[in-house]
C-alpha cells in the first residue's frame, strides 16, 4: 500500500477550518503539521497543504535511508528538496543542502537541478528518515484573487477552496451545484479543479459578473438566474452560503424554506452562515455531522456539514 506524507500550514484564524478539512479528506482529527496517510490527494487541492511526499523508502538512520536510496533504478533529470518538519525545529540551510547533495549522489543518474523533470523530497520525520516523490502545492487559489468582479463580503479564495474539498472529498463523477453563488467565488475553485458544478442565483443583477469571472481564468461553467426554492433536478452535494440580514434581508421562515429545498435536491450539503441556523437545519430535515468556524474581519463564520 502507498503511503503519502503531507505538510500543513495555516492561518490562526483558519485553523478550525483547516482541522475539518483534514477530518473530510484524511478522517484524520489531527492539530499537527504532519500528515501521513494511504490517501493520495492532490496537495494543489488544498490551500492548507504545503508539499506531499509519496515514500519510496525509510529508514531510522540517514545512512541506511542512503544505502536504501542507491538501490533504486537510474533515473535522468532529477532534483533533491529538503522537506522541513512543520512541527520540529528548523534545520539550517547549510546542513539541508548538505543532505540533498548526499542523497542526489546517492541516486542512480544525472541530475538537473535548473529544470527538473522528477522531484524528489528526503525529511525526517517521527523520528525516521524517508524518501519519495515529491509534489508541492501550486497555490492555484491565489492567482483567482484577482476576478474582474468581487464582494468585499464574499468569502475568500482560500476559504471557498476548503469548502469545496469540504463539500467535495472524492471529486470523481459527483455532481455539485452551489444555488445562491454570488459572484462566484466557489464555482470558481471547484471549475479550477474539474468538479462538474453549476451555479445559480436570484439576483439578476450579479450573473454577468459570475460569467466574467469565470470566464477570466479560462474555465467554463453554467450560471442562471434561479431562485434556490426552484431548482429541480438531483446533485450529490451543494454548498450555500446562506443571504444574511447585513446584506440581504431575510426572514426566518425563508432561510427555513430555502433549507428544505436543498433538502430536496441534494444528499449532502455544506452550508455557510454568520448566523446560528442549527435550529432550521435540523427541521429541514438535515443532520449536522461536522462544523468549524472562521473568521474574516468582524465577520465569524459557521461551516456546516448536513447529511
Amino acid at each position: 500500500m502507498k503511503k503519502y506524507i503531507y505538510t500543513y500550514t495555516w492561518e490562526p484564524n483558519e485553523e478550525s477550518l483547516c482541522a475539518l478539512e483534514k477530518r473530510v479528506l484524511f478522517g484524520e482529527d489531527s492539530k499537527s503539521g504532519i500528515l501521513e496517510s494511504s490517501h493520495e490527494i492532490d496537495p494543489s487541492r488544498s490551500p492548507f497543504i504545503r508539499e506531499r511526499v509519496e515514500v519510496l523508502c525509510e529508514a531510522v538512520e540517514f545512512e541506511e535511508l542512503l544505502n536504501e536510496i542507491h538501490q533504486l533504478e537510474s533515473v535522468d533529470g532529477f532534483k533533491v528538496v529538503f522537506v522541513q518538519d512543520p512541527d520540529s525545529e528548523r534545520v539550517g540551510f547549510k546542513k539541508l543542502r548538505k543532505i540533498e547533495k548526499e542523497v542526489g549522489l546517492h541516486l542512480k543518474g544525472e541530475a538537473e537541478l535548473v529544470d527538473p523533470e522528477i522531484w524528489y523530497g528526503v525529511m525526517k520525520v517521527n523520528d525516521r528518515w524517508v524518501f519519495g516523490s515529491y509534489e508541492r502545492n501550486e497555490a492555484v487559489w491565489l492567482h483567482h484573487v484577482k476576478k474582474p468582479h468581487s464582494y468585499s463580503t464574499a468569502l475568500s479564495t482560500r476559504v471557498a477552496r476548503a469548502v469545496v474539498n469540504i463539500a467535495a472529498p472524492d471529486t470523481d463523477g459527483i455532481k455539485m451545484i452551489d444555488p445562491c453563488c454570488g459572484i462566484g467565488t466557489v464555482l470558481v475553485e471547484a471549475l479550477s479543479m474539474g468538479i462538474d458544478i453549476i451555479g445559480s442565483d436570484r439576483n439578476p443583477l450579479i450573473l454577468d459578473g459570475v460569467r466574467e469571472n469565470i470566464a477570466h481564468f479560462g474555465l467554463e461553467g453554467e450560471v442562471s438566474l434561479k431562485d434556490i426554492n426552484d431548482v429541480t433536478g438531483s446533485y450529490d452535494t451543494a454548498v450555500i452560503d446562506l443571504p444574511y440580514n447585513l446584506c440581504s434581508v431575510i426572514t426566518n421562515d425563508e432561510q427555513l424554506e430555502m433549507l428544505k429545498s436543498a433538502r430536496r435536491f441534494a444528499e449532502r450539503v455544506v452550508i455557510v452562515t454568520l448566523e446560528n441556523v442549527d435550529r432550521n437545519v435540523i427541521e429541514a430535515g438535515f443532520d449536522i455531522v461536522d462544523r468549524c468556524e472562521v473568521t474574516k474581519g468582524r465577520f465569524v463564520r459557521q461551516i456546516l456539514v448536513c447529511a
